[in-house]
């Protein structure tokens, strides 16, 4: 991931949706610890916690915990704030120092790699998270944050819409290698919820729904990443299905201001964090898509395969319900999804070097 003026811009608008004041009462002269941080979700955090550094002097020490550091943007890396730690967050974690907040963001994303790699999968959410909690004990630290997924959910019930955070749950099949990541999460989310109540932890859990935007990879399988990359080089935008799964989509920078709120204020276990307002079919949202650069005259093409690609999520259906976070933090995301999807394509083309007109 690469450091772009869309990025910045988006730092900025978190440090103001967050309120900097609270970011400064929460966060001046701490330790801030954060796992998978090359990845899109980690990445953020660091950026704008550099950003906060640089416009209030708030001095927040950055430990960023990578398992291949080539691939942690050296924006981040030359920062003196910043302490790059090689590490397999599924073997125990040796920090010196104090860590006041962790953040576990370490996790496949891609669909592909959890569908080829399920033990590996399921070991950075439960071996990971163990870890991570005891560091976290061992540190006595202020807060800590772990990044759950709407997949913990599973098929919706007949008839049920929403997911809320007090359930039902769906159904998740755990014989399917592919759900190890599902399972991973929820094993994960158990041990959050046990550090909570057995030794007091301030454990924090955000389920992500279908997150999106600067730092995404787009070869990662996912239906918006295979999209932006057809849109990228002037290719039609192929369907592989009816287009007719409904999701949501949420911007990053979005995901990240509610995270900071959710790990500073918050006072229950878990929040759903996604943006109701951007719920669209992959038919839909291929059509948005389609229409940012209409000059290039993409089309949708339905290629649908007779059998089911096993890489695929298993899960269709079920929007997360973000009453919690929106009546209890006052969280409200800034962008729609088009607005959204325009500010990653520009920020992948600065980053490819490609003539964003």
């Amino acid at each position: 991931m690469k450091y772009t003026a869309i990025v910045d811009q988006d730092v900025q608008n978190i440090i103001a949706d967050c309120g900097q004041e609270l970011l400064l009462e929460k966060l001046q002269n701490k330790t801030f610890l954060i796992t998978g941080a090359s990845g899109m979700v980690g990445s953020y955090f660091a950026y704008t916690l550099q950003k906060l550094n640089r416009l209030t002097g708030a001095n927040v020490r950055i430990i960023a915990v990578v398992r291949n550091p080539a691939k942690l943007d050296s924006y981040i890396q030359s920062d003196p704030a910043v302490t790059v730690v090689k590490a397999d967050i599924t073997q125990p974690l040796s920090i010196t120092g104090p860590v006041d907040y962790l953040v576990h963001a370490a996790s496949p994303a891609s669909p592909k790699i959890m569908s080829r790699q399920p033990v590996e999968t399921n070991f950075a959410n439960t071996l990971g998270t163990a870890n991570t909690l005891r560091l976290a004990q061992e540190k006595q630290a202020a807060g800590y944050l772990f990044i759950s997924s709407r997949e913990i959910y599973g098929q919706p019930m007949e008839g049920q819409e929403l997911f809320t955070e007090d359930g039902p749950l769906g159904q998740v099949d755990p014989l399917v290698p592919r759900n190890g990541y599902a399972e991973g999460k929820k094993a994960a989310e158990n041990m959050c919820s046990g550090f909570a109540a057995e030794y007091g932890l301030n454990a924090k859990i955000v389920r992500l729904a279908h997150t999106y935007g600067p730092g995404m990879a787009i070869d990662d399988g996912r239906v918006q990443a295979d999209f932006l990359n057809n849109v990228i080089h002037g290719e039609n935008i192929v369907l592989k299905s009816d287009g007719s799964s409904v999701r949501t989509y949420t911007y990053i920078a979005d995901a990240i201001s509610a995270m900071f709120l959710v790990l500073l204020r918050s006072t229950g276990l878990v929040y759903n964090i996604a943006d109701e307002a951007s719920k669209t079919s992959i038919k839909e949202l291929a059509e948005t898509l389609v229409g940012l650069e209409p000059e290039k005259g993409l089309q949708l093409v339905f290629e649908i395969p007779k059998t089911v690609n096993a890489g695929t999520a298993a899960f269709t259906h079920g929007i997360l319900s973000t009453e919690k976070i929106r009546t209890e933090l006052g969280w409200q995301p800034r962008y729609a999804i088009e607005e959204g999807f325009r500010r990653t394509l520009l920020h992948l083309k600065e980053e490819c070097g490609i003539d964003p007109a």
